[in-house]
């Protein structure tokens, strides 16, 4: 069938024939639950079709009639994301598992009414906007399908976080994995300490291009979201069934909020009062000092935190962590000599399993980088069994694992798919993002075209061939650990959203497929087969949507940076 659907469904048939096309009579009737979808359906399809999509009375008009509706057997079939579409010449029924599974659904209806159906207005008022006859049964792969977007390193408009939300869920795409707080920029207001964006969100200059580059952008940056700002977000994610995941950086990537508040420092190894919001790229030494004020300090923060984002996960980071100012602070030594802690490795541990216990107290999750495995404790379980035994849930935030976290932690794996390997086999739930794989950062092609090379090459080849669950975990019962996968988009050298665009799209696109689709395994997806729907009609889908994606010929010349040096990587062994 021609209409090239994105991610690909899990089965679709052709009906007996005709097909079923939508006027100014067609109406919608929307089921208990149902309203937002239909609210959007109206919006979207409104706008591009000029077609008003009234209430239904009782029962089909002239027009024929779309009809939305949760059911238990699809629920118990599919799951909550699942869906049922079936298109007959009288009219279109999406039948969804729960409210999301609707909301998919309708957005799986917009693709089949073709790429005009993306625009937000008409732009050919005789268009006869027909679907085919047809049935589709669909579901997510994996519950967590996501993308992290890094507004601290340049800061991300609302306007463009709002857009972004839209470009997710277009895709089936269901958590933001927002980045909030780094050396370069605190994004986010927090009431009780307010110089955490007066002086924390702006900085004088930028490093254009990797930190190695002479070039400088020499305007202040910055911004930040305010707290209704971030309720709109929150609000505007979940009416499109995507959960919004706030990372809180600690206890490195820090210098913004050290800036701000110089006692959050390590005081006594470094003059923390002459720190700025720091303006160029890389692992910064200035870390939080691991004393009880900055604990109660980040309490009161992520208790405002909290009090925004309804998300059951929070992320606090825990990645690139120097160790050298604790070792030079007496206070951080005599820390560790109460906690009875080993190394400076442990006191890492113990900084945030203070922060997961906090979390899990309040009934919310800790989700960090790989590097929160490391350090261990003293008091954790000395095996995997011991760990997973007696009669405690996945969720359960006051058992410790061996790797010293409350069981209900769960690991974000960057470093390659180790991490998350390690996670699973402790007891950890794991999101993969392998930087290898899905770091939309690094450069899409080897070529001296492209702007800022940064990093891997990383194709929409290699994207589509990622695969989530690592062979060690394949067919195994830790398999169930893998919640799914995200991909990330940091955004050192990516000044703007058109930019942004160029990084992630069309590869994100390929993510959006690995993570919905019941692919088969790498060596045999159909990438040729994938790269065609792209070509023939998808690439359309984005021009509509006025996404400035890399075109499969190479960067436009508008999308060239000449002249600002990117991280190439040379000599490196093969990725494997």
């Amino acid at each position: 069938m021609p209409d090239d659907l994105i991610p690909a469904p899990r089965t679709r048939t052709a009906g007996d024939g005709g097909h079923f096309t939508l006027t100014p009579a067609t109406t919608l009737d929307a089921g208990p639950g149902t309203e937002e979808t239909a609210r959007w359906l109206r919006a979207e399809l409104g706008a591009a079709t000029g077609l008003p999509l009234e209430p239904a009375g009782s029962g089909a008009g002239p027009g024929g009639l779309v009809r939305l509706r949760t059911e238990a057997d699809v629920t118990a079939e599919l799951g909550p994301e699942g869906y049922r579409l079936d298109v007959t010449p009288d009219g279109v029924q999406i039948s969804g598992g729960g409210t999301a599974g609707v909301f998919w659904g309708a957005q799986t209806l917009r693709q089949l009414l073709g790429p005009h159906a993306f625009r937000r207005s008409r732009t050919d008022p005789g268009r006869a906007w027909r679907v085919a006859a047809q049935h589709i049964e669909d579901a997510p792969r994996f519950g967590w399908r996501g993308l992290m977007l890094d507004v601290s390193r340049h800061f991300l408009p609302k306007d463009g976080v709002l857009r972004y939300l839209d470009l997710l869920a277009a895709h089936k795409l269901n958590v933001l994995h927002f980045h909030l707080t780094d050396d370069q920029g605190w994004r986010i207001e927090i009431e009780r300490y307010p110089e955490l964006t007066g002086t924390g969100a702006w900085r004088p200059r930028t490093k254009r291009g990797h930190r190695a580059s002479e070039l400088w952008d020499e305007r202040p940056h910055g911004g930040y979201y305010t707290q209704d700002d971030i309720r709109e977000i929150v609000a505007y994610a979940a009416e499109r069934h995507i959960t919004v995941v706030p990372e809180i950086e600690m206890p490195g990537h820090s210098q913004a909020a050290i800036a701000a508040y110089p006692e959050l420092g390590n005081t006594d190894a470094v003059d923390t009062s002459a720190l700025g919001v720091w303006d160029t790229w890389g692992v910064n030494p200035n870390v939080l000092a691991p004393t009880d004020y900055t604990l109660r300090f980040y309490e009161a923060v992520l208790e405002e935190v909290l009090a925004l984002f309804p998300s059951p996960f929070v992320h606090l980071g825990g990645d690139e962590c120097p160790k050298e100012q604790w070792r030079a602070s007496e206070t951080a030594q005599r820390r560790m000599r109460e906690e009875g802690l080993r190394d400076e490795d442990e006191l890492q541990s113990w900084f945030l399993r203070h922060f997961a216990r906090w979390l899990a107290a309040r009934g919310r999750r800790l989700i960090g980088w790989d590097e929160i495995l490391e350090g261990g404790s003293a008091d954790a379980p000395d095996s995997v069994a011991e760990s997973l035994s007696g009669d405690l849930g996945p969720d359960s935030g006051g058992a410790l694992t061996r790797t010293g976290l409350p069981q209900g932690a769960a690991i974000s794996s960057w470093r390659g798919y180790a991490g998350g390997i390690a996670a699973a086999e402790a007891g950890h739930d794991v999101v993969m993002c392998p930087e290898q794989q899905v770091y939309l950062d690094h450069r899409q092609d080897g070529g001296a075209d492209e702007p800022v090379p940064i990093g891997f090459v990383r194709t929409l080849s290699d994207v589509y061939h990622f695969e989530p669950v690592p062979p060690q975990l394949a067919g195994t019962e830790r398999a169930a650990r893998v919640l799914g996968t995200q991909a990330n988009m940091w955004s050192e050298v990516t000044e703007d959203r058109q930019r942004v665009d160029y990084q992630l799209f069309p590869r994100l696109v390929a993510l959006a497929e690995v993570a919905w689709s019941p692919l088969p395994p790498p060596r045999d997806r159909d990438f040729a087969g994938f790269e065609e729907r792209m070509l023939r009609t998808h690439l359309a889908r984005l021009d509509a949507m006025g996404v400035g994606y890399r075109p499969p010929s190479g960067p436009r010349p508008w999308q060239r940076r000449p002249g600002v040096v990117g991280r190439p990587i040379e000599g490196q062994p093969p990725i494997v």
